[in-house]
């Protein structure tokens, strides 16, 4: 399963763990995918992303939230990974 698949199943603190396990090993197994790999890059692939999400939510005819649930702090964490 893809990241992008496992960043939807994330529902729980366990699952966002076990997601984060998996961005981790993905991080060292295909590091030449990543847009962001200094922790410095990456920090501001997530800023960046969190201030534009609710265009992404709007892009994929999904709610934006109101709220952070366990869901959106992997989206976060996942976008952060390949944002410009």
């Amino acid at each position: 399963m893809e990241l992008n698949e496992k960043v939807e199943n994330v529902k729980s603190r366990e699952d966002l763990i076990k997601f984060i396990s998996h961005l981790r090993m993905d991080l060292q197994n295909n590091r030449a995918e990543w847009e962001n790999i200094t922790l410095e890059d990456y920090f501001e692939a997530m800023e960046a992303w969190v201030n534009d999400m609710e265009g992404y939510y709007l892009n994929t005819n999904q709610p934006v939230p109101k709220q952070p649930s366990w869901k959106t702090i992997a989206d976060i964490l996942y976008a952060s990974s390949m944002y410009e």
